[in-house]
């Protein structure tokens, strides 16, 4: 899909790749959301969670620390919900949660369907369907232990975000921003941790790879303030609030 001296930059440049993929990502649900409104973030959400199932296996190694590819996407889905958070309230942010869930069971039940059908004898059908079994046999446990933590934490950030709006009113978005996705990140990182990694691999470097996740979470945090404010922007320039109980 690249061409090759793109490719070859990003190999040996990979905390550039991770920038631009996520700044990439980030830029891409704000402009859902510019394009489909509320529908485009809960189709942005729906997205995120299955690329970041998908990718959760995968590691790499980004400033020195071990970390998954799936912690780009997955963390995006902080994003949309916080811009529905705020410009829609707690119930459609709430909705959008529950779509990416019910989405990601879909998902999993029908590709662990497809796995089920045999390749023809054709060498590169054997290929394809063997590289798939490679992905989806991590897929099932990966999935499982991201959902829960996804339902779990996603349902606690929404909650928190609305509570600090409580106190604030429409001041400081970015620290309802950033109080409730890193409290929320907590939370998920823990949950995915124990779940997934452990037993994967030893409990100590499952810890590891949590704390390295979390930090590479709060980071995202941090930036996604701004797209935040974008999307904020867009709300109040195109859009008539409509104010919801929380």
């Amino acid at each position: 899909m690249f061409s090759q001296s793109l490719t070859h930059f990003f190999a040996m440049n990979q905390e550039v790749l991770w920038i631009t993929t996520l700044l990439l990502d980030l830029t891409g649900t704000v402009l859902m959301y510019r394009m489909f409104g509320k529908v485009g973030l809960q189709v942005a959400i729906a997205t995120a969670i299955i690329l970041a199932n998908l990718q959760g296996p995968k590691l790499t190694s980004i400033f020195g620390f071990e970390t998954t590819i799936g912690v780009i996407f997955y963390s995006s889905i902080f994003l949309a919900t916080d811009i529905l958070s705020e410009n829609y309230g707690r119930a459609e942010a709430n909705k959008a949660v529950r779509m990416g869930f019910a989405v990601s069971l879909i998902v999993l039940l029908m590709l662990s369907l497809s796995m089920m059908y045999l390749p023809t004898q054709r060498q590169f059908a054997i290929d394809i369907h063997n590289a798939f079994s490679t992905i989806l046999n991590f897929t099932p446990r990966f999935v499982l232990g991201s959902l829960f933590a996804y339902i779990v934490s996603q349902s606690f950030d929404v909650w928190a975000f609305h509570q600090i709006k409580k106190y604030t009113g429409e001041k400081w978005l970015w620290l309802r921003n950033n109080g409730s996705t890193m409290l929320s990140q907590i939370i998920d990182t823990t949950i995915f941790s124990l779940v997934v990694w452990w037993g994967t691999v030893d409990l100590a470097t499952a810890l590891k790879l949590g704390a390295a996740k979390f930090g590479f979470k709060m980071v995202i945090a941090l930036i996604d303030t701004g797209f935040l404010y974008w999307a904020k922007g867009m709300f109040r320039k195109h859009e008539v609030p409509v104010v919801q109980a929380s």
